[in-house]
């Protein structure tokens, strides 16, 4: 038997061959049968596991409240990606965006110029992955599992020196005022069931 057998994949199925310098931005859009949340990172194709009931509760929680919470000419959503480069395009799991930066309804992607926010939550699969602070965005969250719970990590970029700084570690109750005034109760995570 053969590993493409083992991974699911038909007789006639490949996997993707990269070309000989990686691949780039606009291959991500054109390339047939990805997985979905497949990432281009430094020119190659980063597929990620499932995702676990905590990422997926949590990722749903921060979308709706932020979409909630944010003024008219901002939007949350995720699935989406952000074209740093040639070789790069990156999928946080939630962004805020302007709704000018809306190109249409065949849009696979957003200028990091565009994001006003960009929100990971660490996946089992992918730590130092999900850990790393995305370039280009003023605001960037990453969020952590702890006894079930999200727990948010806030940073925000300095101007002056262009690199991140954490301005606050959020248990139970998210409260900031950038990039807009608002407030999420990570509690919510387990309304509808067990945090197990």
């Amino acid at each position: 038997m053969s590993a493409a057998r083992e991974y699911g994949l038909a007789d006639h199925d490949e996997w993707p061959r990269p070309p000989a310098d990686g691949w780039t931005a606009d291959d991500l859009d054109r390339l047939p049968n990805l997985p979905p949340h497949t990432e281009l990172i430094d020119g190659s194709l980063v597929f990620t596991s499932p995702r676990t009931r905590f990422h997926a509760r949590a990722v749903r929680l921060l979308e709706n409240a932020l979409m909630d919470q944010a003024p008219e000419h901002l939007e949350a959503i995720r699935e989406m990606t952000i074209r740093l480069d040639r070789r790069n395009r990156p999928e946080p799991d939630v962004l805020v965006v302007p709704v000018e930066a809306d190109t249409g309804p065949g849009q696979t992607w957003f200028k990091p110029e565009d994001v006003v926010l960009a929100v990971e939550v660490v996946s089992a699969d992918s730590p130092a992955r999900d850990r790393e602070v995305r370039p280009g965005m003023p605001h960037y969250w990453r969020v952590e599992e702890n006894d079930g719970l999200p727990v948010v990590y806030v940073y925000e970029i300095d101007p002056a020196t262009a690199s991140y700084g954490l301005t606050g570690i959020h248990h139970k109750q998210l409260e900031v005022e950038r990039p807009f005034p608002h407030e999420i109760d990570l509690t919510a995570i387990d309304r509808r069931g067990p945090r197990a």
